[in-house]
């Protein structure tokens, strides 16, 4: 079974859908069953199902589809004019039928095209043969060398008619090449047909003496008497070039038992050479012993001989020395339907060079001859050149994404492989801590190392707020703080990789970061194959036998030597049990293909910045844009004076007006206002690009009526954050409400951004700033240390009013802890302090400082009875 299409022997397209779908499932449901029967979590599990699922479908489909991406690519090959594309017709199935029936076709439309220049080769030298005798005797007729009589006259026009003939013979010389020649066969003397060839062969002017014998001399054949003239003449031709001066030709004529007859020309030259024998009747064939021809003479004598159904072969020289070719051909001509020798070039011949237009000069003579582009030559079928068929990710991605970078990458793979195995050792059974940052360490470093962008600034700033949100996995206890600060950190190197600057394409980063687990898959099959060779995976697996041999025996002997050396070791090397396995197994999986995919965004980066909305465009009259715009501003203008209004009139007018606390009063329109100020930013940004700006005063008019609008959403920004304040002193301070504050002042930040780019007419930078400012205010979050500042707003609420929710504060976990202690009575520390099991201490690999400060002021933990807290 081949391993690149393991269904080829499959029979039906059918079929190997099904077969595709049905191995996909079994692959997911395997997958997923291991993962739930190992306590695999869902949010590990799935995609490692789905990627197992993809892996399958890809190495199916794959081998499904190649032969159709061959023959697309083959097609296009053969439209230039390349006609020696192939594709793999392994496949039992209707796209294996249709391959080898594309092959088929090639095949035909080379050896058409090869027909055709050979065709033209062969015209060439039919042409030179009567175009020199004629030569000859008009050179001879005006210098006055021969007579202008009736004999050189007749001879003269016999060669013309021979040319007329030879002109009207092109379509049969094609027919001939396809193996359909007609013979216009009829009674014919043999001994006019030799006596007319002998005399256009002394008129080439060579000193050579040519006899001729016919026994019997009246000897009649059926036969084409044209065809046989030209053997004779090729055979003549051949002799005499080959035959010194002073030299004697002799052409024989026989009849020979069985109805056949024999034609043999010999010659007192060198003779053929015995290895040479067969070779000589090949097209184009020649060495020393060629004497000066174009190898085709031979070709058209077998040919012809062939067409008539009889034979000509080379035969050894006999005792005086020489060249001795004999023909046997039938008295009663059966004609061949195709003429299998002399056509097509033998397998060892190279296909001729093409002529080129112009004047081609052989044996002294020219012959004009123009002829198209060449075409590779064609290889036997068993060594056919498949055609290299272009991937389906380059076909899905096209000019977005183009094939680029390394045409490996075993170095990416190997470090991918070496952190998914560091991760599956020490991540799982531990919480987020030193474990944790030293992976995300790694991966960063291998990333940044591969990507071509890794010394501009943008990249350098964007390494730099990742070091920090990375850092926080080990400062803080926070789950949801470390999940926020990867999401940061992957949107600031989506958008490093790929050096994205328009808001569409730092969107786009996270998508693409994902999409690179498909788009890979070339460069991923290159680079598994290059490290399967034998020369680079042997010294892999030697060199970690080695290394893992030397680790178990020193460590087995410093680890039972030294205690607490042998405490680390018990720390570092992980439970093997089968459900441990597993799990570790689909850690591996899992961060091994993030961090692949991302060291193919690093090396092959899409284009994300071609990513556009169609452009807007602008409105021809200002008022299509300003009303609208100038609606939202005045609404914004009546919210801002009834907010001054109800700060005026005090808590007494708003009870009066709404019959509500105030403390309600602010909290009913909170998500509204964090709504209007997000819709307010949509907004500008579409008023931007409609409202135009050819003149100078459409520009001022649109910096003016925006920087309104922005202005008045500042006034919203405020109002939300005081209505926050005002409702978190009311009702207790919660994670979700500081987290609810930060982004409303993000907004407002981002609003101020605008500003600027408005008053400095250029909003290029804008996305990157407001990612950065984003990961920047995240950051500074996580650092201030958000559970524990909660915490201590709400002692502080106590301490005013007496009013607390232990509950909530027991729910804050490890990083609230100093906080409580420091701030609550210990009748209430053991109701507010994280469960036990919450405040344990961890080991080397699962340092946090937030649980290790908590196990330290805590080490038991709380009780876990809290039935009469507050």
């Amino acid at each position: 079974m081949d391993r690149d299409r393991p269904l080829d022997g499959v029979g039906s397209v059918k079929l190997k859908f099904g077969l595709l779908v049905g191995l996909s499932v079994v692959a997911a449901t395997l997958v997923a069953e291991i993962g739930g029967r190992a306590g695999v979590p869902a949010w590990l599990s799935v995609p490692v199902t789905v990627a197992a699922a993809l892996a399958v479908t890809q190495w199916l489909a794959r081998g499904m589809t190649s032969p159709l991406r061959e023959m697309t690519h083959a097609a296009s090959r053969m439209a230039r004019g390349d006609y020696s594309a192939r594709v793999r017709a392994t496949s039992a199935d209707e796209v294996g039928r249709l391959a080898r029936a594309f092959n088929t076709m090639a095949q035909d439309l080379h050896d058409a095209d090869d027909q055709r220049r050979q065709l033209l080769a062969t015209v060439s030298h039919e042409l030179r043969t009567p175009l020199a005798a004629q030569r000859a005797l008009l050179e001879n007729l005006v210098d006055g060398v021969v007579r202008p009589d009736d004999d050189a006259l007749q001879t003269a026009l016999t060669q013309s008619e021979r040319l007329s003939d030879l002109v009207g013979d092109l379509l049969d010389l094609s027919r001939v090449d396809a193996g359909a020649a007609p013979l216009d066969v009829g009674p014919l003397a043999v001994s006019d047909l030799i006596d007319r060839a002998v005399a256009e062969a002394g008129s080439h002017g060579r000193d050579v003496t040519i006899t001729a014998e016919v026994c019997p001399p009246d000897l009649t054949v059926h036969a084409d008497a044209a065809r046989l003239h030209q053997v004779v003449a090729n055979l003549l031709d051949n002799a005499t070039r080959h035959t010194p001066a002073g030299g004697t030709v002799t052409v024989r004529a026989e009849t020979l038992p069985g109805g056949s007859w024999a034609l043999e020309v010999t010659d007192t030259g060198d003779g053929i050479p015995p290895e040479h024998a067969e070779e000589v009747f090949t097209r184009f064939w020649s060495d020393q012993h060629a004497g000066g021809g174009t190898g085709l003479g031979l070709a058209i004598a077998r040919w012809v001989c062939e067409l008539h159904g009889g034979t000509i072969t080379a035969l050894p020289p006999d005792d005086g020395g020489g060249g001795r070719v004999r023909a046997v051909l039938p008295r009663l001509a059966r004609p061949r339907a195709a003429a299998p020798s002399a056509p097509p070039p033998e397998d060892h011949a190279p296909l001729p060079a093409p002529l080129p237009t112009g004047r081609q000069h052989a044996a002294g003579e020219e012959v004009h001859v123009s002829t198209t582009a060449s075409v590779p030559d064609v290889p036997a079928q068993g060594g056919a050149r498949t055609a290299a068929a272009p991937s389906f990710a380059e076909t899905l991605f096209g000019g977005l994404w183009p094939e680029g970078g390394p045409r490996t990458a075993q170095g990416a793979l190997l470090a991918s492989l070496g952190i998914g195995a560091l991760a599956a050792v020490v991540l799982p059974g531990r919480s987020t801590g030193v474990a944790l940052l030293l992976v995300l360490l790694l991966a960063g470093v291998l990333v940044l190392r591969l990507s071509p962008r890794r010394s501009r600034a943008w990249t350098l700033a964007s390494a730099a707020l990742c070091l920090g949100l990375g850092s926080l996995t080990v400062l803080r206890a926070a789950e949801w703080v470390t999940v926020l600060a990867l999401l940061a950190a992957g949107l600031l190197v989506t958008t490093a990789l790929t050096d994205a600057r328009r808001t569409l394409a730092v969107l786009a980063g996270p998508a693409a970061w994902v999409l690179s687990a498909v788009r890979g898959l070339p460069l991923l099959g290159r680079t598994i194959t290059a490290t399967s060779d034998q020369r680079l995976l042997w010294p892999v697996l030697r060199t970690a036998a080695v290394s893992l041999v030397a680790l178990v025996v020193f460590g087995g002997l410093f680890a039972s030597g030294d205690a607490v050396f042998g405490s680390w070791v018990s720390a570092l090397v992980p439970d093997l049990a089968w459900d441990s396995a597993i799990q570790r197994t689909f850690v591996l999986v899992a961060v091994a293909g993030v961090v692949l995919a991302a060291c193919y965004l690093a090396l092959n980066p899409p284009r994300v910045d071609r990513l556009a909305l169609p452009a807007a465009q602008p409105v021809t009259r200002a008022w299509e844009w300003l009303v609208p715009v100038g609606m939202v501003v005045a609404v914004l203008a009546g919210f801002v004076l009834a907010q001054a209004t109800a700060m005026w009139g005090g808590h007494d007018y708003v009870r009066r007006q709404t019959g509500m606390s105030y403390a309600d009063y602010v909290h009913q329109g909170f998500g509204q206002l964090t709504v209007a100020t997000t819709l307010t930013l949509v907004t500008v940004a579409l008023a931007v690009h409609k409202a135009p700006r050819a003149t100078a005063r459409d520009r001022l008019v649109l910096r003016v009526a925006l920087g309104v609008l922005c202005v008045l959403t500042l006034v919203v920004v405020a109002s939300a954050l005081f209505r926050m304040a005002v409702y978190q002193q009311a009702f207790g301070f919660t994670v979700l409400r500081v987290l609810v504050d930060v982004f409303e002042a993000w907004l407002g930040l981002l609003v101020l951004l605008v500003m600027v780019a408005g008053v400095r007419w250029s909003a290029w930078w804008l996305p990157r700033a407001a990612l950065a400012s984003g990961a920047a205010l995240l950051l500074a979050v996580g650092l201030a240390n958000p559970e524990g500042w909660v915490a201590r707003q709400n002692i502080e609420r106590y301490q005013e009013t007496g009013k607390i929710d232990t509950w909530y504060l027991a729910s804050l976990g490890p990083d609230a802890v100093p906080a409580v202690v420091d701030g609550l009575p210990e009748e209430l520390q053991r109701c507010a302090l994280p469960a036990a099991e919450d405040a344990r201490p961890d080991d080397l690999l699962e340092w946090n400082l937030g649980r290790s400060r908590a196990a330290e002021l805590v080490p038991s933990g709380a009780p876990a009875d809290r039935s009469d807290c507050p």
